[in-house]
């Protein structure tokens, strides 16, 4: 069993390993970054630490959507904790215990369609969960845009355009 965050975006429910999620924040907007990709919102200040915020919805493929009351940002860790990201939903207000082994693989249409960011699927009830690919809604080639951590999770570099 696994705790996992629980988020929505465009009405589809996701998750993530709760062991890779720093905090949950309120989201009120970024500072833009210029160069930086469509996905990338920009930056916020967070404690201190300067952090990207992608916005799930753009790097989803789908149409930006207005702040609300309810949009949140979800400060995840990537890369073996060397990297904190934030990533921009619509809302996150639950957490929940996973059974690993009822986990799915996503069918080939999902996983094509999603480009790899669905890692699997997970039934809660009458819900249907995708479970997010950190390492893949990054990607190998946009590192540049993330902070690096370093062991005592000082930032140590924060290289944010490409």
């Amino acid at each position: 069993m696994t705790l996992h965050v629980v988020f929505q975006v465009a009405g589809g429910d996701y998750a993530v390993p709760a062991s890779a999620v720093l905090q949950m924040e309120s989201f009120a907007g970024a500072t833009p970054v210029p160069g930086a990709p469509r996905f990338v919102d920009g930056i916020v200040s967070l404690r201190g630490k300067i952090v990207p915020v992608i916005d799930l919805r753009v790097r989803f493929g789908l149409p930006a959507a207005e702040l609300t009351p309810d949009t949140r940002i979800i400060v995840v860790v990537v890369g073996n904790g060397a990297r904190a990201i934030a990533l921009r939903v619509d809302s996150a207000r639950e957490v929940l215990m996973l059974e690993d082994s009822r986990h799915q693989v996503a069918p080939p249409v999902v996983s094509e369609r999603a480009q790899g960011f669905v890692a699997g699927l997970h039934s809660v009830g009458p819900r249907l969960l995708q479970l997010v690919d950190l390492s893949k809604v990054i990607g190998e080639t946009d590192h540049a845009l993330l902070p690096r951590l370093d062991d005592a999770g000082e930032q140590t570099r924060a290289q944010l355009t490409s």
